[in-house]
């Protein structure tokens, strides 16, 4: 038995060496993988040109001229997008749908690495030019998914199961870590943060009316009794902080683990739109599983075109599990011919890469405990513009309030027509949908602004602006046009507060939704004869939000 430092680095790098059990997880997880890639471009595609076109909200080319203007020959490093190229609407288009293909080909399994790194590629091109509209953890979670499964992976243009080229070690254990560290750095971030919410099992009470996008299921969950709520706060912590830790203990183990997880994201995702991200940590989880247990729960007719390494059956008195174990093991361990030089320099770039990921990774959790701790940073910056090693943390803080943005146009400066939204509450009657895993950026990027002043989210103003030309791809982003002859005069920003109605109030009025008019939030914008734009007035300070 060879227990040397080049038998560590093939067994756990190399997919002659890697988990031959495997196989049917890794299927479904990429062919998953496929539609989470799907369902951003597929988004995006609409939206993109009136979030970073030309004449959108925050345009990549304005962005990106200062990044050059700043970093020089380094801008390429800083910002890795194809967009460096053009961007055009064409260009934007391309990339949506150059993805959307790519996407499709990774569920039909053809060709998967080649196919993933165009999802890559075209995802983190948009991802690295859309300014506050890629600041979510989701994009860094599928971006960081979607790089270890390059290594992941199987070769061929159609691979099947993989069977010659099983997962290797290291790319598994990266997924799981990725799973891992979503549930734990969360629960860490809810205790570092101090906010009482969590300490007095009061943070879900009002945790569906509060999140960004809720949805109608949400609505008649937030009705429950406090002690609902309650048991659901400590079993967020403690399925973060502790159950979690089942990832590490044995087989069986393991499998409880992805039941309960599992169980766990359903109703997640049924009550709140979190866009992919909930589906990306569920399918994730599958990577807890093993091809002997899929195939035991697998109906009969579908095990006759899967045939992944057969599992020996255990000799009288050994359990099965001990037995699966050791004959992996010993098989990793078995002398194998020696490495030609490509396939040596290839070993050892993809033991570097994954082992620096493991090692950010790491580094970043740790430093939610301990964050004056000095280790090497250097190696977390260099991977910082790429997002593929990311920090998680959902739900620090509690929001104590529901606070929605409307912009409104005007003709005279007295009466105000609102611009309706197409996925945001707005009409205190209409009922909250379901969108998940579709996401809608600008939406999703004015409850974050709602929660702070019009200074420290830019988006508010400049969408005024692009209301007042009448951009049409930034008109594209809402539901209609309450001015289609011509632009308003005027433009203005104004901060609602919204609850769910009660029950008694439900049944009697129909509403969904109560709102009350907190003021103005942007200034007030107007054009002006010259067909520039003026500053009628500015908001008056808002009363604290959080």
């Amino acid at each position: 038995m060879n227990l040397g430092p080049g038998s560590f680095i093939r067994r756990w790098f190399d997919p002659e060496c890697g988990a031959a059990d495997r196989l049917i997880p890794r299927w479904i997880f990429l062919r998953a993988l496929g539609l989470i890639y799907f369902s951003a471009f597929f988004s995006l595609v609409f939206q993109i040109r009136g979030l970073i076109g030309a004449q959108g909200i925050l345009p990549s080319n304005e962005y990106l001229e200062a990044v050059a203007r700043q970093f020089g020959v380094a801008r390429f490093w800083f910002a890795p997008t194809l967009l460096w190229f053009s961007t055009g609407p064409h260009m934007l288009s391309a990339i949506c749908w150059v993805g959307m293909i790519a996407s499709l080909l990774v569920v039909c399994n053809v060709w998967p690495r080649a196919t993933l790194f165009i999802c890559l590629v075209c995802f983190l091109s948009f991802v690295s030019a859309a300014q506050d509209f890629s600041g979510y953890q989701s994009d860094g979670m599928l971006l960081e998914a979607g790089f270890i499964s390059l290594f992941f992976a199987p070769r061929g243009f159609l691979p099947g199961l993989g069977r010659a080229h099983p997962p290797s070690r290291a790319s598994l254990f990266l997924l799981q870590w990725e799973w891992f560290r979503i549930y734990f750095e969360s629960g860490m971030v809810k205790l570092a943060s101090g906010d009482s919410e969590w300490r007095n099992f009061t943070a879900m009470d009002e945790y569906y009316q509060n999140g960004p996008l809720p949805t109608w299921i949400g609505w008649y969950v937030q009705h429950l009794p406090h002690w609902f709520h309650a048991f659901a706060t400590g079993a967020t912590l403690g399925l973060e902080l502790g159950l979690v830790f089942m990832l590490f203990l044995p087989r069986r183990w393991r499998i409880a683990c992805f039941f309960i997880v599992t169980a766990w994201q359903v109703p997640v995702i049924l009550t709140a739109n979190y866009t992919f991200l909930n589906y990306l940590v569920l399918v994730l989880g599958f990577l807890l599983l093993d091809d002997r247990f899929l195939l035991r729960i697998m109906p009969g007719r579908w095990r006759a075109y899967i045939t992944p390494t057969p599992i020996p059956i255990p000799p009288p008195g050994v359990p099965a599990e001990k037995n699966v174990e050791s004959q992996d093991s010993d098989s990793s361990l078995a002398p194998r011919k020696s490495l030609r030089p490509l396939q040596a320099l290839r070993l050892s770039l993809t033991s570097v890469i994954l082992i620096w990921i493991f090692y950010a990774t790491t580094v970043q959790m740790i430093w939610i405990i301990s964050p004056r701790l000095p280790l090497p940073t250097s190696p977390i910056a260099a991977l910082d513009p790429f997002r593929i090693a990311n920090r998680y943390g959902l739900f620090a803080m509690m929001t104590r309030g529901r606070w929605e943005i409307e912009f409104q146009g005007s003709n005279d400066g007295q009466t105000w027509v609102a611009y309706p939204f197409r996925y945001k509450p707005q009409d205190p009657s209409q009922r909250p949908r379901i969108y998940a895993p579709y996401q809608p950026r600008f939406d999703w990027n004015l409850w974050f602004a709602s929660l702070g002043s019009w200074r420290e989210n830019m988006i508010v103003p400049s969408t005024e602006e692009r209301l007042l030309a009448g951009s049409p791809d930034v008109l594209a982003l809402f539901a209609g046009n309450p001015f289609p002859q011509a632009p308003p005069q005027q433009v203005r920003a104004v901060l609602w507060q919204y609850w769910f109605t009660t029950l008694e109030e439900k049944r009697a009025t129909g509403m969904w939704w109560k709102r009350k008019l907190i003021g103005l939030y942007a200034p007030v914008l107007e054009r002006l004869p010259d067909g520039k734009l003026g500053i009628v007035q500015y908001p008056e300070p808002l009363p604290p939000r959080e």
